[in-house]
């Protein structure tokens, strides 16, 4: 096997949303295949067609790519496979390894009430398994394998250790149903040997499933791959993570704002671990990641945490990019963003985006570039935290008998700066407070709500002026 190509796979059934820990697994897997340089692999199980559909296809394919997680080859649906399923159900059979199964689904849920009844866990009987009775007519069968019935199956695990499971506790699962129809057991066996899956990275929810597949590559005298079961992700609380836990799906990630690397970096750190490390790129993880540095134990969602990683790689970020990235939610509730406005919001990212966590606050910390607080005495406030005018005259020297605004006394002064810098505008404004015996606390809390609407707002006033540029800042100094 260490001689071969590593190829890993990803085999997701499109019945809703990629669920956070399901990233995580495609993740782990993808890792390991750029790290051995080997192959990743994309597989849609769509073989219930009455839970699966395209817009959950959509979804996944649509998250994976999101993510960076890109696949080799096409991607594989395993309802096309459905005669190569049979073909091998049919060998099977041929080979003694499984059998014919005559009963209704009517008469086997009779067994399943009866068990019920009697508080025992139903297992089927094997009644067809050497039956020599006359099969009865009308009834189309279906293909059950033949299970060992002494003994252990042991799974070689890369993560658990060697699992074993006593035979006695499998039973003779069905394989290809009366319709003609592959059940998930024969298919995902058939397609991983068939797609010469080298290792399988999944949830530790599937090891009793693996130790059934086991049968099924044991009867085919096939080579099973390399199994690694990882842990599940547990909710803040500890509990198996679910709906009640908070947003679930990597949509709903990036819809709040969640940057791709940032999403990867903490999922990969969901139950792997290099060292101390904390912040680990996209390169250093294919360098470092290996399957012996997944731990048994079950790691906790962090919100927290996720926020606080999320924030890192916004003031990492290139401020085009996240210009690019806010721009779509700008234009969501103020309508087309003009190049100007684009212009401003770039030069304003590298103060904003020290304060960010998410692109949902990065966008909203920039509404005071899209909208002015203040048109004219008929225009209503933008936002909803404006400062009423009354509250904002204030004197401006000692004697004035008509004292005005402050912020339209420095107005004059600022009209003279010419190289409009946030250095050059902050000697102007302090000269204006000087000459004047005022405190900076008496004119710059003015000076900011004229110029954004707010008490408060991200970036300091003189760096908010460069940003408005000059003509603009004027005009709202004026407006105001």
């Amino acid at each position: 096997m260490s001689s071969e190509q590593v190829i890993t796979r990803f085999a997701p059934s499109p019945t809703g949303m990629l669920h956070i820990g399901s990233a995580r697994t495609a993740l782990f897997n993808w890792l390991y295949a750029r790290h051995t340089g080997g192959k990743f692999l994309l597989r849609i199980e769509d073989t219930d067609k009455a839970r699966s559909t395209q817009p959950a296809i959509d979804a996944i394919v649509t998250s994976m790519k999101w993510l960076g997680l890109e696949w080799n080859d096409e991607v594989v649906y395993q309802s096309a496979r459905a005669v190569r399923h049979a073909e091998v159900a049919l060998q099977l059979l041929a080979k003694g390894q499984a059998y014919y199964c005559y009963e209704t689904p009517e008469e086997l849920l009779q067994k399943r009430e009866a068990a019920k009844a009697e508080g025992k866990v139903y297992k089927y009987d094997r009644k067809w398994r050497e039956s020599k009775e006359e099969p009865p007519a009308g009834v189309k069968p279906s293909i059950r394998i033949k299970a060992p019935l002494a003994g252990e199956t042991v799974i070689l695990d890369s993560v658990q250790g060697d699992v074993t499971i006593k035979n006695s506790e499998l039973d003779d699962m069905v394989i290809l149903r009366g319709d003609g129809t592959p059940t998930y057991m024969l298919a995902v066996v058939v397609d991983d040997s068939d797609m010469a899956v080298t290792h399988i990275i999944r949830g530790d929810d599937h090891l009793t499933n693996s130790a059934r597949q086991m049968i099924i590559y044991e009867a085919m005298g096939w080579q099973a791959p390399i199994f690694a079961h990882i842990p599940l992700i547990h909710g803040p609380d500890g509990a198996k993570l679910s709906k009640r836990h908070g947003a679930l799906g990597v949509e709903a990630y990036r819809d709040m704002g969640y940057l791709p690397e940032a999403l990867c970096n903490y999922l990969l750190r969901l139950g792997w671990s290099h060292g101390d490390d904390e912040i680990i790129s996209r390169e250093q993880a294919v360098k470092w990641f290996d399957i012996s540095g997944i731990g048994k134990a079950p790691a906790r969602l962090d919100f927290d945490k996720m926020k606080n990683l999320n924030g890192h790689y916004i003031r990492s970020a290139d401020d085009e990019r996240l210009v690019g990235l806010i721009v779509p939610i700008l234009e969501g509730k103020f309508g087309k963003i003009s190049p100007e406005i684009r212009t401003r919001l770039k030069k304003a990212m590298p103060s904003l985006k020290e304060r960010a966590k998410t692109i949902v606050e990065l966008a909203d910390s920039t509404r005071f570039i899209i909208q002015r607080p203040i048109d004219s005495i008929d225009s209503h406030p933008s936002f909803p935290d404006i400062i009423p005018q009354s509250n904002m005259p204030i004197a401006v020297g000692g004697n004035a008998t008509e004292p005005p605004l402050v912020a339209m006394s420095v107005i004059e002064p600022l009209r003279q700066v010419n190289d409009w810098n946030a250095k050059k505008i902050e000697t102007e404004v302090k000269e204006f407070i000087s000459k004047n015996n005022l405190k900076p606390g008496d004119v710059l809390p003015k000076i900011r709500v004229a110029l954004t609407g707010s008490k408060s707002s991200p970036g300091g006033v003189f760096e908010i002026m460069e940003i408005l540029g000059k003509e603009e800042s004027l005009k709202r100094l004026g407006n105001a």
